[in-house]
């Protein structure tokens, strides 16, 4: 077998492995067999995930002498939804899912999140494995416990913290993904570099290009690295009342940018994130908290992977500068009524803030919105 990198995320009794690597899909049932009380597993997908991998998932079941039950749901970010954690947790009843069973959420990180709100609910909390398909859901949310859906009103407002029992990381995975959506994956890999590793940053600057490209050992360091630092942050504070909050970079402006695009295609999550990292970074240099360079740097780099940095770049109209203003608002960090940022000092060197002038903020958005 090849190498397999295992990174740990030590939370006591919800302590739980991330294996990174190729081939993990093909031996699944070796993987997840251990962990069973019966062997049969309730796996939740959506329909693009399912046509690439489901069938290879089967049979690496089968391998280990697991059988299955599939869910397939429609694909997009309008199913975290609740009309589907209805349909999702209706279903694993009718499977007669047991709290000693294991769910599986097959995909990216709509059905992670989707999927992992579901297992945190039924019967109040069976367990879950996580096998992430996409570059964002392998580096992001598939590692944390972070559970969810959206609300017309806002983003992943309604959720919960649920520790998957293992996360599944297959680097071959990646090879069916659509170039758009590989791109938007690796907004959330260069956001751990910009928020806490400027040697990272520096290595992807390097590397990201190739590891587009196809070039699978760099994208399983890649991933290794982004999954080490943020079980870092998970293990210091699992339900982000400090450090986690850092893991949010971009998250502010690319949350409200996707409620602005009604959560549909013409911005996918990772799109928002890199255009709101710039965003962050070109607020942080307004208020003189970093030189220029670095926003600049930073926008170098994600055109050079080709990739959206503008608001001008999300085709169809979006909102003036007040309505993305009162989106931002609902943002799940908001404390007292006051938008809380993700800022920096420089690149690899963020902090959170309140203290934000209503004015800079205005300015920024003006000179975006042109």
């Amino acid at each position: 077998m090849s190498k397999i990198d295992d990174v740990r995320v030590n939370l006591g009794e919800r302590s739980y492995t991330v294996r990174v690597g190729p081939g993990l899909i093909d031996r699944a049932g070796a993987e997840i067999a251990p962990l069973l009380r019966r062997p049969r597993v309730a796996v939740v997908t959506e329909e693009t995930v399912a046509a690439a991998q489901l069938a290879r998932f089967r049979a690496g079941l089968e391998a280990g002498g697991v059988a299955m039950e599939a869910l397939i749901l429609p694909p997009g970010e309008g199913t975290k939804s609740w009309r589907y954690l209805e349909q999702v947790v209706e279903w694993l009843i009718a499977q007669k899912v047991e709290r000693g069973d294991m769910v599986v959420a097959l995909g990216g990180g709509v059905i992670g999140d989707l999927v992992g709100f579901a297992a945190a609910v039924l019967r109040r909390g069976v367990r879950f494995v996580q096998v992430p398909t996409s570059l964002l859901a392998q580096v992001d949310s598939s590692v944390g416990g972070k559970t969810g859906i959206n609300s017309p009103l806002g983003k992943n407002l309604v959720g919960a913290f649920h520790q998957p029992s293992l996360v599944l990381c297959d680097i071959d995975a990646l090879d069916t993904l659509p170039g758009r959506d590989f791109l938007a994956g690796y907004g959330e890999v260069v956001k751990y570099g910009l928020l806490g590793d400027a040697a990272f940053f520096q290595w992807l600057e390097g590397n990201a290009p190739a590891m587009a490209a196809g070039d699978k050992a760099l994208r399983q360091e890649a991933v290794r690295h982004a999954v080490r630092m943020k079980a870092d942050l998970v293990e210091r504070d699992e339900t982000e009342q400090g450090d986690r909050a850092l893991l949010n970079l971009g998250h502010t402006f690319g949350h409200a940018l996707e409620a602005a695009t009604g959560y549909s295609d013409r911005l996918l999550h990772g799109e928002g994130v890199a255009i709101g990292c710039l965003l962050a970074f070109d607020l942080s240099a307004k208020l003189g908290l970093c030189s220029q360079e670095a926003p600049e740097r930073v926008a170098e780099h994600l055109a050079r992977m080709g990739m959206k940095r503008k608001l001008s770049d999300i085709p169809g109209a979006l909102p003036g500068r007040e309505g993305l203003i009162a989106l931002m608002a609902q943002d799940k960090k908001v404390q007292d009524g006051a938008m809380r940022f993700i800022l920096a000092r420089g690149i690899g060197e963020s902090f959170v803030t309140g203290d934000v002038p209503r004015a800079a903020l205005e300015r920024l958005l003006d000179e975006a919105l042109v």
